[in-house]
């Protein structure tokens, strides 16, 4: 099964893990929290990065990781 919709940086969190929640795990290990007591964290996932530190770049690099790992599982 394809991906319907490609992930952008302007995604908002609670999208994200409820349509692909193998996300979680990716933003997870990055260091980007996207869950509070099993719920999502609310702004998108660019805001979720630069609350971080990340700059456009690497969040353009998530963008273009966690596409291809989703594309892959489906």
């Amino acid at each position: 099964m394809e991906i319907s919709k490609q992930i952008t940086k302007d995604i908002y969190i609670e999208d994200l893990v409820e349509l692909y929640p193998d996300s979680v795990d990716y933003l997870m290990k990055k260091g980007i929290r996207c869950l509070v007591c099993g719920e999502p964290i609310w702004g998108t996932l660019e805001s979720a990065a630069k609350e971080k530190g990340f700059d456009e770049s690497k969040i353009n690099s998530f963008v273009n990781e966690l596409n291809e790992l989703l594309n892959h599982q489906n």
